[in-house]
């Protein structure tokens, strides 16, 4: 028989690797198996309240959990935190929750793992318009920088030939990086990708002449009087670099998704 240990590992292995729908499955398995356990209702809640439409059902998961253990450390923090996110006019009662919730956990474990994880939330809550342009150029750049090392990557794999990629995921269905590189080969290889793989491999000087050629379009339009003040004819050189990036970030979501699936086949068949 599985035991709680093993379904909650199951579920943290999830969690970590981005699969919160089969952290739900796990979770949800556990219960049907073991019967109400705080800890896989708060996996259960966390696994829904990752999701962007959940959140009914994280709170529903949530109270549950606590229902059993009202002194849950994991299921206090992460009801705050869902409760610190919530809407104050659409969700009124569940904004305030945050306060007596945040108040308890504080109270029972002020030096805790999750307490820290609640105060980090809060900050989160509070953070004001050039705090959320900062995280978004943040989450730009690194974006970017994912492509960039995914082309490259791609071109020293498409040089060792495909068959070497796909054996690197076979040896390790759990290796992240491996499955990735293997959806991007498969994916992005042949003479028709070959642009696309070279605009990712070199997507920072090919942007920064993308803008380049965007002002100076712009400028010579306003002065041949094609264009007004402001003209977004320009900008158009900018898009084979954003097709790119969609391209290449579309790639590593089913990378992404192939890779949960596997590892929620090997975490299972280990039990």
């Amino acid at each position: 028989m599985t035991t709680l240990d093993t379904y909650g590992t199951r579920c943290e292995q999830l969690f970590l690797a981005g699969g919160n729908a089969a952290v739900r499955r796990a979770a949800q398995e556990g219960l049907d198996a073991l019967g109400p356990q705080a800890d896989l209702y708060c996996w259960l809640a966390l696994g829904h309240a990752a999701e962007d439409d959940h959140d009914d059902l994280a709170e529903e998961a949530f109270r549950a959990g606590l229902a059993l253990e009202r002194d849950h450390l994991g299921l206090l923090a992460g009801y705050a935190e869902l409760c610190l996110r919530a809407d104050g006019f659409d969700h009124p009662g569940r904004a305030a929750r945050a306060v007596e919730l945040s108040r308890r956990l504080k109270e029972l474990a002020p030096d805790s793992a999750e307490a820290d994880r609640l105060a980090a939330a809060e900050r989160w809550a509070r953070r004001g318009y050039w705090e959320d342009l900062r995280m978004a150029a943040a989450e730009g750049r690194l974006a970017a920088g994912r492509t960039q090392e995914q082309a490259r990557a791609l071109a020293d794999d498409l040089a060792d030939g495909a068959a070497a990629v796909r054996a690197a995921e076979a040896a390790d269905p759990t290796d992240r990086a491996a499955a990735v590189r293997a959806a991007t080969a498969e994916a992005l290889a042949g003479p028709r990708n070959a642009p696309v793989r070279f605009l990712g491999r070199h997507r920072g000087a090919i942007w920064v002449l993308s803008g380049c050629l965007a002002l100076v379009t712009n400028q010579l339009l306003r002065q041949a009087g094609i264009a007004g003040a402001f003209s977004p004819w320009g900008y158009l050189w900018m898009l084979p670099v954003l097709l790119v990036d969609r391209r290449f970030a579309a790639v590593r979501k089913e990378a992404e998704a192939r890779y949960v699936t596997r590892l929620e086949a090997t975490l299972a068949g280990r039990d």
